[in-house]
């Protein structure tokens, strides 16, 4: 099959049921993506399909849409996304296991709500988990970002 991740088209051979994160992770060597649960619960695992946030242990890699968007693809270290550079300067990681998928959500948030208030914020990242506890630093990042966006 054909997987279109991060603007580079690859061809993979893989089983029917083997989850999008498996075949990122296994096939494709792409790390962002993270398993936390397994049962789309947790966040770590969330990649954009087509601009929408999706639970990539949720889905199967031969029922994928459209084009993949991990972190990989949001920006380079020379040229990070806007959401990307609010999280350094916010300094939300500490462990840093779960920020991949807060990122990819918090990009998606943005690009359908360019300024979300704190209740929207935290909605939309509700379903992304951090064993840290830095969900006040997240939420501040995200209005970082939102602001950034709206300047470009």
């Amino acid at each position: 099959m054909e997987l279109t991740v991060n603007g580079v088209s690859r061809e993979i051979d893989v089983e029917e049921d083997m989850p999008l994160l498996w075949a990122l992770r296994d096939e494709l060597g792409i790390k962002g993506p993270k398993y936390g649960c397994g049962v789309g619960q947790c966040g770590a695992c969330s990649v954009l399909i087509d601009g929408e946030l999706a639970r990539s242990c949720q889905v199967a890699a031969v029922d994928v849409w459209g084009e993949v968007t991990t972190i990989e693809g949001l920006g380079t270290p020379d040229s990070r996304h806007a959401v990307q550079e609010a999280w350094i300067a916010h300094q939300v990681a500490q462990c840093g296991y779960c920020q991949s998928g807060q990122i990819v959500a918090a990009t998606a948030l943005l690009a359908e709500n360019p300024a979300p208030t704190d209740e929207e914020i935290d909605d939309a990242m509700s379903g992304n988990l951090c064993r840290c506890g830095t969900y006040p630093r997240i939420r501040e990042a995200v209005k970082t970002a939102a602001k950034s966006l709206q300047e470009t």
